[in-house]
């Protein structure tokens, strides 16, 4: 067991340490949207992710002062927003006076993000679309799992993080759909799956080679990849047998996908 990390409260009858991905077939991931067109973690961002053919967009998730989980990869508002203040300073009001005009793109909240995701189209495989929620460690997870499960959106959203966040998601939300971030081309810890029953081994996409694809499907792991921009390099991942890809030109590797399933065997 993992200090400082809970086991579910109840106890389970044995599970297979891994499962299926939702999608049998191989998924598309934007990377916090659409973000060559919009701005990240935004709605106007998630929303060109879907028309550009996404059948997942990974989001980051932050809390508020107050305890809101809001859409935003950095700790402050700097980089994207010109404020150089922590999130975690500001409540969920005092960040919406911070907003320009009413119609300019915002920080949603996860609220809206999985209302517009509830509104959206299915995707080429006739299935929703997904939301990846990123979470960087395990504090937003108790927060982000309530709101998932008063909006009824848990079969609309999958978690992906390091260790301690997936955990505390699987504490929170049992039957949720995780990905396991990992650094390394070493395997995870045997305790690290039998407590976490990951769904997918997320690896930076350097690390993908047929031959380490090979070897966690012989553990009972699939793999996806991050974050891969370049062309070339997402034809060379599609040959690995990953079974997930994320990108920040998602029409580039939507139009890949495409072209790569009608092409003649040979």
């Amino acid at each position: 067991m993992h200090p400082g990390i809970p086991r579910p409260a109840e106890p389970r009858p044995a599970e297979p340490r891994t499962a299926e991905p939702r999608t049998a077939a191989l998924r598309a991931v934007a990377h916090r949207g659409d973000p060559y067109r919009h701005r990240e973690n935004t709605l106007p961002s998630l929303r060109s992710a879907l028309a550009a053919g996404a059948d997942a967009v990974e989001v980051d998730v932050r809390l508020t002062r107050d305890g809101i989980p809001v859409l935003l990869h950095d700790p402050t508002l700097k980089r994207l927003w010109g404020l150089n203040r922590p999130l975690a300073d500001l409540t969920l009001a005092e960040l919406r006076r911070l907003g320009g005009p009413a119609a300019a793109p915002r920080i949603p909240t996860l609220a809206e993000a999985l209302t517009a995701f509830a509104d959206a189209p299915p995707t080429r495989t006739g299935r929703p679309p997904l939301l990846m929620v990123d979470l960087d460690d395990a504090g937003p997870a108790a927060a982000t799992c309530a709101e998932v499960a008063r909006l009824g959106a848990a079969d609309r959203v999958v978690y992906c993080g390091p260790p301690s966040a997936m955990l505390a998601v699987r504490h929170h939300a049992p039957a949720a759909e995780v990905s396991l971030t990992w650094q390394t081309p070493l395997a995870p810890p045997p305790a690290l799956l039998a407590d976490l029953r990951p769904h997918l081994l997320n690896l930076p996409f350097g690390l993908v080679t047929p031959a380490l694809v090979d070897r966690a499907r012989r553990t009972g792991l699939q793999v996806s990849a991050w974050t891969v921009d370049v062309r070339r390099t997402m034809a060379r991942l599609l040959r690995t047998g990953a079974v997930s890809l994320t990108t920040n030109r998602i029409g580039v590797l939507r139009a890949l996908i495409d072209a790569t399933a009608t092409a003649p065997p040979g």
